[in-house]
């Protein structure tokens, strides 16, 4: 009797936690969709792997330079904070992005604000191993209150190849 009643007792509390953490950010949204946190929608455009950062003095990474290129459009009716992001592995290793990317073109800056109906355009960057990752988002809004949301970015090292007809020119 013990073992059952152990048993179901178990069977709730994980059925409880996979309720919570359904609910929270449980879509996971590809590169290129809209995303919206709140007041906040995210674009996830594209990303890159960089070796160093060329700035007056260059930057070596510790592992690689993730540069992810994004939009931020405030929806709302009041200044926004953009709050710092993170990546996660597989692992469900969280990395936070970098407070100081001086030097990447179009970098967003650690510390930013978007006003009502306005979109900012840029970069942040993480200093990461070359993997596959996760973006996590989230909006300016009190922890408890707190929205999220996840995007997908695959792997991708270089330019992507296009391939070519062998009777292109013809």
């Amino acid at each position: 009797m013990f073992k059952l009643a152990c048993g179901f007792a178990l069977v709730l509390v994980l059925s409880g936690c996979s309720s919570q953490s359904s609910s929270i950010g449980s879509k996971i949204y590809r590169m290129g969709e809209r995303v919206q946190v709140g007041p906040l929608i995210y674009t996830v455009l594209e990303t890159e792997w960089l070796d160093q950062i060329d700035a007056p003095i260059p930057r070596i990474p510790h592992d690689r330079f993730l540069a992810v290129r994004l939009t931020v459009t405030n929806s709302g009716i009041t200044t926004s904070g953009i709050p710092p992001l993170s990546v996660s592995d597989r692992r469900g290793t969280s990395y936070p992005e970098l407070t100081d990317a001086e030097g990447v073109s179009e970098w967003l800056g650690y510390i930013r604000t978007v006003k009502p109906a306005d979109t900012l355009h840029g970069r942040v960057v993480f200093d990461v191993p070359t993997a596959e990752y996760r973006l996590k988002l989230s909006d300016d809004a009190e922890p408890e209150n707190v929205k999220l949301a996840t995007v997908d970015l695959p792997l991708q090292l270089g330019a992507p190849r296009i391939p070519i007809s062998p009777t292109a020119g013809q």
